[in-house]
């Protein structure tokens, strides 16, 4: 079967490429046909939109927005929407194809997509992010949809930017929508769980990993880097299962205590800073790449992308690494960290708690009932806990590591269902 070859491999490769690239392996080992291949390894529908702005001076700016729908095989598309001055097209078809697998391995039915606006939302005023975002849901309004494509927060944008978008959509349609998009705030038809609901996926994968590893979570030690939303969940709720956190990090450094850090007093003290953990004393400070490199038995990268890479991979000491962040470890890297026998558990089953909880909003909002927090919270453990077992299992069966076989899942799931489905 003749693939194309993906680009040569770079440690710092942009994310289209690291995504084909695993998605290319997994295809092989399932011996995926070259016309399916095909189909899902190219977006259904890319929407890029110029939306003009008047700032708060009365000048009018121009903003660059896009909407990536990579798959509807499944169900309707699903994905975040982000505000960050370096969003391009490439980090959106390719964060879109993530959401794809995403879903899939965890079983939801939704297919994958992406959008984002390029610009610089810490740089702007209310206003003109309220703007922005009705100007993008105006411009995506015969793309978004309960049926069609359901957007959520994503980088630079949150609960507030939701509610505006729901506004937008429901004033256009001159009926209130609920289900349109997730991560709204509680009030407007949110969901219970939802703002731990990443962080949480991150500690039940990593509890099951454990236990393949018979590595007792009473003994064990754990570094968090990221202490954002899915770093300080995961942190704490690893720290509640026994766990002793030794180390967290964010862009102000990395801190460490060798006898365990006090997580809530951690949390406590960067949200009386103004999201910093600058000046912490309950822990000594240390160079942020330290923190990779400790001897911890569990190993949490849930920051930002390609930290682990060739140039440090050989160094890393941990047992286990479970991937809080979206593709935390570059391609390059994934053959040292095999070769050394860690077991990875990777980004798209990891973090796909997530989603989960942002599908049980997407059904209570159908459903026109609320669940309480404790039967979200069931309910996504027991999907993370099978999801896990069904890539554990796969990764047994055909001997490949855990994200490849995360990859095989997903793909075998998307390609049987266009089968049954038929293309034209």
């Amino acid at each position: 079967m003749a693939y194309l070859e993906p680009a040569p491999l770079k440690d710092k490769e942009n994310p289209f490429e690291a995504m084909m690239t695993r998605f290319q392996k997994a295809s092989q080992i399932l011996g995926l046909e070259e016309e399916i291949y095909n189909v899902l390894k190219n977006p259904a529908r890319q929407v890029i939109v110029s939306l003009p702005v008047t700032m708060d001076d009365g000048a009018i700016r121009v903003f660059e927005g896009y909407r990536v729908i990579h798959s509807t095989i499944l169900g309707p598309s699903k994905g975040g929407i982000r505000f960050d001055p370096h969003v391009n097209l490439d980090e959106v078809k390719a964060l879109a194809a993530w959401m794809t697998w995403k879903c899939a391995v965890v079983d939801i039915p939704y297919g994958g997509a992406k959008g984002g606006v390029a610009c610089n939302p810490r740089e702007m005023s209310s206003g003109e992010i309220e703007r922005l975002m009705r100007a993008y849901t105006q411009a995506m309004a015969d793309v978004f949809g309960p049926d069609q494509d359901i957007p959520a927060p994503d980088m630079g944008t949150g609960p507030r930017e939701m509610a505006w978008l729901m506004d937008q959509y429901s004033r256009n349609k001159g009926m209130t929508t609920h289900a349109v998009v997730t991560g709204k705030p509680l009030v407007m038809g949110g969901s219970l769980g939802r703002t731990e609901a990443t962080g949480r996926g991150v500690m039940v994968s990593a509890m099951a990993a454990m236990e393949k590893l018979k590595i007792n979570p009473y003994k064990a030690t754990t570094a968090v880097q990221g202490f954002g939303n899915v770093g300080s969940w995961a942190a704490r709720l690893l720290a509640e299962r026994g766990l002793t956190v030794q180390a967290v990090s964010d862009l102000s450094g990395a801190y460490y205590n060798e006898k365990g850090i006090d997580v809530d007093k951690a949390i406590q003290y960067r949200d009386n800073k103004k999201g910093s953990l600058e000046g912490f004393d309950g822990a000594e400070k240390i160079k942020a790449d330290e923190l990779l490199t400790l001897p911890v038995d569990l190993l949490v990268p849930a920051a930002t992308e390609d930290v682990i890479k060739s140039s440090n991979a050989s160094d890393i000491k941990a047992k286990l690494i479970v991937e809080g962040a979206n593709g935390p470890t570059s391609s390059k890297a994934d053959n040292i960290i095999n070769d050394k026998g860690i077991m990875v558990v990777p980004d798209i089953l990891a973090n796909a708690g997530g989603v989960t909880v942002s599908y049980f909003e997407w059904v209570q909002n159908r459903l026109g009932y609320k669940w309480t927090a404790d039967r979200v919270n069931r309910r996504s453990d027991r999907i993370m806990k099978d999801a896990f077992s069904n890539v554990y299992k796969t990764s047994q069966q055909y001997n490949v590591p855990m994200r490849i076989a995360a990859y095989m899942v997903a793909i075998d799931k998307v390609a049987k269902t266009y089968k049954f489905r038929g293309g034209y």
